[in-house]
């Protein structure tokens, strides 16, 4: 026997049936952190270390994340 459930919802209103925390202020402060760091707000080794804390990267990994930061900080300084 088979029974197929078809359920209609929000992802908000399916997170909170399962029980699921809201991460929306850590992910806002997440990309408010990652955009200052764009904006040479933040430092890129402050950026590197707290990265380094989030996820487990290998060194290519941090090297793409820390040309990427240097480039975006270049191009935002230059006149244009």
């Amino acid at each position: 026997m088979k029974f197929n459930v078809e359920v209609d919802c929000t992802p908000e209103e399916a997170r909170r049936m399962m029980g699921l925390p809201d991460l929306t202020p850590v992910h806002d402060k997440y990309i408010a952190t990652l955009t200052g760091a764009m904006d040479g707000v933040i430092a890129p080794d402050l950026l590197e270390g707290m990265m380094r804390s989030w996820a487990p990267m290998n060194d290519a990994g941090m090297g793409f994340w820390r040309k990427m930061f240097e480039a975006s900080s270049d191009t935002s300084k230059s006149p244009g």
